[in-house]
């Protein structure tokens, strides 16, 4: 999901330096942006056609490309730890605003250590790459899906009930289970995914830190239980005064961003 493949001839190769002029100061200086765009080049990620770095607009597209280049993983093009982090907090906030369900989903590649050891690195870093395409698969265009380790990644399923959490996680383990990988020529692995999750707790002011150790407990719980297979941390009710609930609305720092 959101991984950038484009072609590689639509930005100008490292060796044709690109400057733009802009007003400084009421001056102009020149910008280097060759080292931007070969950046760019080497991800794979386009400008859109037509593209005047000469202009505002051009550089806005250029900031928003490096923007979003950034923000992805590099290996699978899922979002990295950085912009997982991100998302956390601010659905954490608006969890404890709101008082909607959202569930935090961590996975880990069982084994995968066995992988590397016998097949090599390259063999499993398309285990990774195939494991990110099925989590990509199973979520929605809302939800977060993050890569957060090595082998372990993060999902983050806002306005999710405990029966969609549930459902969302075995299909992801059981889709996973069911599809081989093409690591060499004539060789297919099949991997399997531990899955533990936590919901945040509506109308409660907590930290995206906590969230994460309580999900995390639930990981361990799957993969110490044998691995492949779900573990989730049900959510528990709270009943919020409609006074307590006016304070949770007055401090967010995110709901000028929304």
């Amino acid at each position: 999901m959101l991984n950038p493949k484009t072609s590689p001839d639509a930005v100008p190769a490292p060796s044709e330096a690109v400057a733009a002029r802009v007003p400084r100061d009421g001056g102009a200086e020149s910008l280097r942006l060759d080292a931007a765009l070969s950046l760019l080049r080497q991800s794979s990620v386009d400008l859109p056609p037509g593209t005047d770095l000469d202009s505002a607009a051009g550089l806005q597209a250029l900031l928003d490309a490096l923007c979003t280049l950034s923000s992805r993983d590099a290996l699978t093009g899922l979002a990295n730890r950085r912009q997982f982090d991100l998302a956390l907090a601010a659905e954490m906030d608006r969890v404890a605003r709101a008082g909607e369900e959202a569930l935090l989903l961590l996975l880990d590649i069982d084994h995968f250590k066995r992988v590397n050891d016998r097949y090599g690195h390259p063999a499993g870093d398309e285990v990774i790459r195939a494991v990110a395409r099925t989590l990509g698969e199973c979520v929605r265009p809302m939800d977060t899906a993050a890569r957060v380790g090595g082998e372990e990644f993060g999902i983050i399923l806002p306005s999710c009930s405990p029966a969609s959490g549930q459902a969302v996680a075995e299909r992801i383990r059981l889709r996973v289970e069911a599809q081989p990988v093409r690591v060499a020529p004539g060789v297919d692995l099949w991997v399997t995914v531990s899955v533990g999750g936590a919901f945040a707790a509506p109308w409660v002011r907590s930290t995206p830190a906590m969230w994460v150790e309580r999900a995390d407990q639930q990981l361990y719980g799957a993969k110490a239980g044998g691995r492949n297979r779900t573990h989730l941390e049900m959510p528990t009710v709270s009943p919020v005064s409609a006074e307590e609930k006016g304070l949770l609305f007055g401090t967010s720092q995110f709901q000028d961003l929304e």
